[in-house]
């Protein structure tokens, strides 16, 4: 099992920035990619980015490139989402995930049945 633990939510304003952290724990060694998705109200909870665990390679869902950027502290066991230029659409509960499925491309982790363990969520909410 592995455990995911999301931090860093919060309210900001339109413009602004917030870095979400995700530390992990537990038996770890499978794991080959850790992602972020998200889901706002009444709607289905969809991919943000994804980082492979052993080189780092790195994919972006198209909304998300630009402002968002994932990186990973092996040392720490904890993988980072720090968003800029925040949007009101952006508002919604963040998730972070641990794929343990095997891999050519990491662009193909994509979708929710790619990842095996889940954090509970942190709230992300952009204010107009």
């Amino acid at each position: 099992q592995v455990q995911l633990v999301e931090s860093g939510g919060g309210m900001v304003q339109a413009g602004g920035s917030l870095r979400l952290s995700c530390a992990a724990s537990g038996r770890t060694f499978g794991r080959v990619a850790m992602g972020w998705f998200r889901q706002a109200p009444g709607k289905e909870r969809e991919f943000v980015a994804v980082i492979s665990w052993s080189v780092g390679t790195t994919y972006y869902a198209d909304s998300m490139k630009g402002r968002f950027t994932i990186s990973r502290d092996d040392a720490k066991n904890t993988v980072y989402l720090q968003m800029n230029s925040l949007k009101p659409d952006d508002t919604a509960i963040y998730y972070c995930a641990a794929s343990t499925r095997a891999f050519y491309y990491v662009s193909s982790l994509t979708t929710i049945r790619d990842y095996t363990y889940w954090g509970q969520g942190t709230q992300v909410t952009v204010s107009s």
